[in-house]
């Protein structure tokens, strides 16, 4: 089991700078102590290039007089903290001085190639050059002379390169280099020999240290990739840029994978990695580390040491304000299973786009809702859930509509939207309608059949739209068109024609257990978050799992929900969170007040009346009826984040 309060020691130093100097196994462990940490990945090589101890295959940091990182894996090993070693992989300025044929070209124009060659930053390296080699030497030399628990090997993807030699290696292969599809098939064969060549190079020295290669995004649906790691690593700092929504969207879909432990990696910084002096305020990580727990995941925190070598004890006062919190909870997490009553086969799994806004606005809105969801890919198992939501995206196999139909067929219920359910122009299932086409008008307006906050009016949708011909179905929404398109001959107003209310249109509708929405709701939210887009899933949802649901919970949209099984000790375990999210600065979202929940009602599904239901870590027992097959119960403060044990 890999241990659930990690920090991420980053060390990225110029080799002008002193290092080590102040370094003091004493001081070091002090601070992990203060930061209840029981793991910490330390470093052997950085993007600078240089080694951080003696070594025959590299150049230690010339400013380094000891082995500093031997200094510190014998401290970690007297306090019994484990200490995984990174090695920076895809970057090394050092080599890319020395070595012009080792560099990678990412672009084709000469110009370019010389802008990023000469822009300050960290620049990359191809790994179909001899630099694979000599990266495998250095992961040889950590691994024989300090046998350490893991390797972690940073800034690794495929990439397209046009160097030199994989331009002629292109052309071996029948592949054209002006093919951006080949190109990026060639990346791909790269990057799977830089898998093949590191794991290696770790195994040949060791059958048990854990490897994990950070891309800083799990692909949906890529096992030849996810199985080349023993464990997952989450990277996603909240105020770096991924945003608070974007963890939960990973976790949901990696707690999906058989025999695969993860961690959530978020940062003690303001902002980002290689920000020194940058300081989060506690409420933050306190929600961060819980959000990661609820989801099912260990944490990772990261961190930066200054070249000194002294460990900044403030950081570690920092996290210990969460670790210890953690510390507390760990007996119900270990060996928690996350349960959910809905899955989203997920957009990016399908198409390969990690940046797949379709998968973005499903998980808002199930997060919003307070739902219990997992993402899965069309390689898992459909009938774990009881709702099955097909976002926007079409284009599936043959395998996968027959999976989908399948589970349709023996009950199992689906929303799908956009051109999910539509093949060679047709419905791939019986929903009482039939397809028509794309619409050829944007943007259109939705009319309700249902309540919503605003009333029965139109609604403004900016995406694309289908059109149907509804035969054997119940309508939940209308469509109108504007009266035109905004050209620069036929426009009107500032921004958009008004509604046409002489021409309307089924557009989500319902037959039995299949609901469709002819709009690219999900990816629309996303880049929008127009209320009504939520609230048109929220009503079919609802109309869709009715009494099936799990868990139902009186909380807000900034909510979060989670529910786990641990079956060894016969109990399921709520996670309640909240916190109050506020823009500083530019785009940057924090947290730091912390605000209150007070009597929150929830009622939870169960086979048989619990005999107890209990507020943890702390043992409050709550008061609960028990009727319809509902434990019903009142938490009566949730302050950033509430477990509550519900046992048999």
């Amino acid at each position: 089991m890999i241990r659930k309060r990690q920090v991420h020691l980053d060390f990225h130093t110029n080799g002008t700078l002193p290092v080590g100097k102040n370094f003091s196994k004493e001081q070091f462990q002090a601070a992990l102590k203060a930061g209840h940490v029981n793991s910490i990945t330390v470093f052997s090589k950085c993007h600078h290039g240089w080694s951080y101890h003696p070594t025959k295959v590299n150049e230690m940091h010339p400013c380094l007089e000891f082995d500093l990182l031997g200094a510190q894996l014998e401290a970690c090993k007297e306090i019994d903290v484990n200490a995984p070693v990174y090695i920076s992989a895809g970057f090394d300025e050092k080599e890319y001085d020395k070595r012009s044929e080792w560099r990678c070209q990412p672009v084709r124009d000469k110009e370019e190639q010389f802008k990023y060659r000469n822009e300050v930053h960290f620049h990359q390296l191809c790994f179909n050059t001899e630099y694979l080699d000599f990266l495998c030497s250095q992961i040889e030399e950590v691994m024989q002379e300090y046998n350490p628990c893991g390797i972690f090997l940073d800034i690794i993807a495929p990439k397209l390169c046009f160097c030199e030699k994989c331009l002629n290696d292109m052309k071996a292969l029948g592949l054209d280099s002006n093919n951006n599809d080949d190109c990026w098939k060639f990346a791909d064969i790269t990057f799977k020999k830089y898998l093949t060549a590191t794991n290696a190079a770790v195994r040949k020295y060791s059958d048990t240290a854990t490897i994990f290669h950070n891309q800083g995004h799990i692909p949906k649906g890529d096992y030849s990739f996810i199985k080349h790691n023993t464990h997952l690593e989450l990277e996603s700092l909240p105020t770096g840029g991924w945003g608070y929504d974007h963890f939960p969207l990973s976790a949901a879909y990696v707690r999906t994978l058989e025999n695969t432990e993860f961690l959530g990696m978020t940062g003690k910084f303001h902002q980002s990695w290689g920000e020194f002096g940058g300081f989060k305020h506690p409420n933050a990580l306190i929600y961060e580390t819980a959000l990661s727990v609820a989801n099912g995941a260990g944490c990772s925190i990261g961190d930066q040491m200054h070249p000194l070598g002294e460990m900044n004890m403030a950081t570690y006062g920092l996290i210990g304000k969460a670790y210890s919190l953690i510390e507390e909870k760990e007996p119900w997490l270990n060996g928690a299973v996350n349960v959910a009553d809905i899955a989203v086969l997920s957009a990016e799994s399908v198409t390969g786009n990690r940046d797949a806004k379709a998968d973005t606005g499903a998980n808002r809105m199930l997060l919003e809702n307070n739902l219990l969801y997992n993402f899965i890919d069309s390689s898992m198992d459909f009938s774990a859930y009881k709702l099955l939501i097909l976002p926007d995206i079409g284009g599936f196999n043959g395998e996968t509509i027959e999976k989908i139909r399948t589970y349709a067929a023996n009950g199992g219920k689906i929303i799908a939207s956009g051109e999910a359910l539509v093949k060679d122009d047709n419905f791939i299932l019986d929903i009482g309608a039939k397809y028509i086409g794309r619409n050829e008008y944007k943007p259109t307006y939705l009319v309700p059949c249902y309540p919503t906050v605003n009333g029965t009016t139109e609604y403004i949708m900016r995406c694309n739209s289908f059109t149907f011909e509804a035969i054997d179905c119940e309508v939940e929404a209308y469509m109108q068109n504007p009266y035109f398109n905004r050209t620069l001959e036929h426009f009107c107003s500032h921004m958009h024609a008004p509604n046409n209310p002489d021409n309307s249109y089924p557009a989500a509708i319902i037959k039995s257990n299949v609901a469709y929405i002819g709009w690219d709701i999900f990816s629309a939210y996303a880049k929008y978050g127009h209320l009504c887009f939520k609230e048109l899933f929220t009503h079919i949802v609802n109309k869709m799992l009715d009494k099936d649901k799990t868990v139902n919970v009186d909380l807000p949209d900034k909510a979060v929900v989670t529910y786990t099984r641990q079956e060894n000790e016969k109990r399921n375990v709520l996670h309640l969170l909240f916190a109050h999210t506020t823009v500083r600065g530019e785009n940057t979202e924090v947290i730091e007040d912390t605000v209150l929940l007070y009597n929150v009602k929830c009622s939870v599904k169960c086979t048989n009346k619990p005999s107890s239901v209990i507020l943890e870590p702390s043992g409050q027992k709550l008061d609960f009826n028990y009727s319809d097959g509902y434990a019903e119960f009142t938490v009566p403060q949730v302050n950033i984040h509430q477990m509550v044990a519900i046992n048999e």
